[in-house]
């Protein structure tokens, strides 16, 4: 991995101990540690839009309650996603143009040419694919024996899948996942030390390798796959003549294609066996997998924040808000938000309206592949139902240095297969 991965040994201290003006969440190894439940708890308590003044990614504005979420992530007009979704600017300025990172009329171009790659009737196709591909996973698994989740399971299964949705070589599929965690890694998401040329040379690796692809695929006819689509769509077939803007939405695309399915299956594990008797409930009940999915996208909240920028001077929670102004959506605080949603730090498979949850953004913006991320782990769980008496964590997780991407380094577990 990148430098995601790196630990650092810093105390994360109590916020309670911290005075309110000026709480800093921004710092990265308050996720790594997992403790911003309650730098969360307290800003939705007694600051629910509260200003930071100072910090490693300047000043900035944190909105932590569900409701209030909701309100600025639907309102592009007067909260605007350019120049960049994550809470810090890069020390090199290097920000290139990407959808998600855009606003209409333009934003609603470019994801419009992609969104056939994962639309309903492309599921149906994929679905067979991706319960072969995980069969074949698990079945290559260790059994009765500690191995890494992470690698053999999560990074493998959504690196097959990306391989599929822009019909990527597969033999160079790993590729994929080591070029995600180089766009999710810099000092925009508080990893500090980064080498942000080492960072640059990969990143124009990637560009291209795909402009080739582009090329051929333009000279072919149109498939289902991002880079195709792309390619032959009129607004969009240009694209290919301004590597900077390429370049962005190739880095969209393949981490919301990675971070967020990736974590989740690690996160799954990792919460049944936190909470035995949800583990119990699933074994008795096997059709309530897909809301347990829900359910395990909500407690992963696999991205953290996504950031705004102020059009005009406003109000949000009886703040004012002027224009220029950063605004940080905290989702991994809306989805544990007390006042939205029953018992918000249980891990219930069974919870009533489970889909309620802001992992996948509100408005314009919404995941546009959330669908193919709910429908690889519903399969996955099935399947691993069928084959395993228990996935069995035995030992805490190693999780991502980011304040971005909450993710898992390593997740060591043993299967136990199921009797015959």
């Amino acid at each position: 991995m990148a430098d995601t991965a790196q630990s650092i040994d810093v105390e994360v201290p109590d916020p309670w101990s911290l005075p309110l003006e000026g709480l800093d969440v921004s710092k990265a190894e308050i996720f790594q540690q997992n403790k911003q439940g309650e730098y969360f708890r307290r800003l939705r308590k007694e600051a629910p839009v509260h200003y930071c003044p100072e910090s490693a990614v300047g000043a900035y504005w944190s909105v932590t309650k569900y409701n209030d979420i909701i309100a600025v992530d639907s309102n592009h007009k007067v909260f605007s996603s350019v120049p960049s979704i994550v809470i810090g600017d890069p020390s090199d300025d290097f920000q290139p143009p990407m959808f998600i990172a855009m606003d209409p009329p333009i934003h609603d171009i470019q994801r419009k040419a992609a969104q056939p790659a994962v639309a309903p009737s492309q599921l149906s196709e994929l679905e067979d694919l991706i319960r072969q591909r995980v069969c074949n996973i698990l079945d290559d698994l260790p059994v009765n024996e500690e191995f890494n989740w992470v690698d053999r399971v999560s990074i493998e299964l959504t690196t097959q899948m990306l391989a599929t949705l822009f019909d990527y070589p597969f033999e160079d599929r790993h590729k994929l996942p080591f070029w995600s965690d180089v766009a999710t890694t810099s000092d925009a998401v508080g990893v500090a030390g980064v080498d942000m040329e080492w960072r640059m040379q990969h990143l124009n690796e990637c560009l291209a390798s795909f402009t080739e692809l582009w090329h051929q695929r333009a000279a072919q006819p149109r498939k289902f796959d991002f880079i195709s689509l792309l390619a032959h769509d009129p607004q969009t077939k240009d694209m290919v003549n301004n590597p900077v803007e390429l370049l962005g939405n190739l880095m969209l695309l393949i981490v919301g294609g990675n971070d967020t399915t990736r974590n989740s299956i690690s996160g799954g594990v990792y919460f049944l066996n936190k909470f035995p008797d949800q583990y119990d409930k699933l074994k008795a009940d096997p059709s309530l997998i897909p809301n347990m999915v829900s359910e395990i996208i909500r407690y992963q909240t696999p991205l953290a924040h996504m950031r705004r920028i102020a059009t005009e001077d406003t109000e949000l929670g009886g703040q004012k808000i002027r224009k220029g102004d950063k605004v940080v959506m905290w989702y991994a605080s809306g989805n544990r938000d007390e006042e939205a949603i029953e018992r918000p730090d249980e891990f219930l498979i069974d919870r009533q309206n489970a889909r309620r949850h802001v992992s996948f953004g509100f408005g314009i913006h919404r995941c546009m592949g959330n669908r193919v991320a709910e429908m690889q782990l519903r399969i996955l769980w099935e399947e691993i139902l069928n084959r395993f008496e228990k996935v069995e964590v035995v030992g805490e997780p190693e999780r991502v240095l980011s304040n971005f991407v909450l993710g898992y380094t390593h997740l060591p577990v043993v299967l136990h297969p199921k009797a015959n």
